[in-house]
């Protein structure tokens, strides 16, 4: 089995700003939070579990959806937290069309997962502990806003638990599927 997901990558310039903007308060908080590997951020579009060893039939269904879609202009902007565990940065431009694509790129239609349009940056090890630390950094955050990418194709990533830097995931591109649109 294969645990899946699709994914935009954000482009080396994105990355490097946001790289930037975050390297102070990365400094300033030092082992408080588990910071996530700059070359593996992603935006997740669906998230499919364990599949299949063969993503053939999960290919052509991100095949189908690509048809109807033409590149996306999207940014980096702001920030937020999950269940006070989880630091992400938004996204802003064509969020409109991403929350579309996103929908359709599930599996099944009728299913509905939480979506929100972010990119993790950095977890928590202890919700209590760290919780002002995270409402801080969300608001210091808040003002984010880097340069923006295209996003012309989907990419369909395995994530390998545990085999990444500092025992994290490691996530390997298994294929690119082009917006066509």
């Amino acid at each position: 089995m294969m645990r899946l997901f699709a994914a935009f990558t954000p482009s080396d310039e994105a990355r490097e700003h946001l790289v930037a903007a975050l390297r102070p308060i990365r400094e300033r908080t030092g082992q408080e939070l588990r910071w996530t590997d700059p070359d593996s951020w992603h935006l997740t579009l669906a998230f499919y579990g364990d599949q299949p060893n063969d993503p053939a039939d999960l290919e052509r269904h991100l095949a189908a959806v690509a048809a109807g879609y033409g590149p996306l202009e999207l940014g980096l902007r702001g920030a937020g937290s999950f269940n006070q565990r989880t630091l992400w940065i938004g996204v802003d431009g064509d969020t409109t069309q991403l929350r579309h694509l996103m929908a359709e790129c599930l599996l099944d239609p009728g299913e509905r997962q939480r979506q929100r349009a972010h990119l993790t940056v950095a977890r928590t090890g202890s919700r209590t502990r760290d919780r002002w630390l995270l409402d801080d950094l969300v608001h210091a955050l808040a003002v984010y806003d880097g340069p923006q990418f295209t996003c012309d194709r989907i990419e369909l990533v395995q994530s390998h638990l545990g085999a990444g830097r500092s025992g994290g995931p490691r996530y390997e591109t298994v294929s690119e599927i082009r917006l066509l649109g």
